[in-house]
């Protein structure tokens, strides 16, 4: 069974706060993360360790994500390493077509997935998880309806009924 800690992640993206939060949600989910601001810092950081899988921006400076996957498919090392492309430009003008092109021509490696900012965290860990056929568990445990639910009716057995009313017309006031 491939677990997350066996995997290390590159995390392409020029907005440092975008590019640390992914690599947050990988290193809560348990996988090695490395990060690179654009397409020239990630070559650099491939040669140096290769990474299992990478997670790239389209829209970059110096080095766009296109350019930078059309020289790692390229490079008969590096070729198969699977790209997965999160963008915010998926409908516009700055992406749309490189997008396109990548999935016409079938530049990613397996399923030509990609993700539109801002990205669900849970969706982006079962992407890079199916990708790379690692079993992932989550810590939060899903709760037991039936538990909940007579939690839920315990509180409010106990509730003060007059408190319960005012709560029950503020919220009739903001929810029309």
């Amino acid at each position: 069974m491939i677990k997350p800690e066996d995997k290390t992640i590159l995390v392409v993206d020029d907005e440092e706060d975008v590019r640390d939060y992914l690599a947050t949600v990988l290193e809560d989910a348990g996988f090695n993360v490395m990060t690179a601001g654009d397409g020239n810092v990630a070559l650099a950081k491939i040669y140096e360790k290769k990474p299992d899988f990478i997670s790239l921006d389209l829209v970059m400076p110096h080095k766009s994500g296109i350019k930078f996957l059309h020289e790692l498919r390229k490079n008969k090392e590096f070729s198969s390493i699977p790209v997965l492309i999160v963008t915010a430009h998926a409908h516009d003008n700055l992406g749309k077509t490189d997008l396109d092109n990548i999935l016409a021509d079938k530049i990613l490696s397996g399923p030509q997935v990609y993700l539109e900012k801002p990205v669900k965290p849970e969706r982006f860990i079962q992407v890079v998880c199916e990708r790379l056929g690692v079993e992932y568990v989550s810590e939060e445990k899903p709760q037991d309806v039936d538990h909940m639910r007579d939690e839920l009716k315990s509180l409010l057995d106990s509730a003060d009924p007059s408190k319960l009313e005012e709560v029950i017309k503020m919220l009739k006031k903001k929810i029309p």
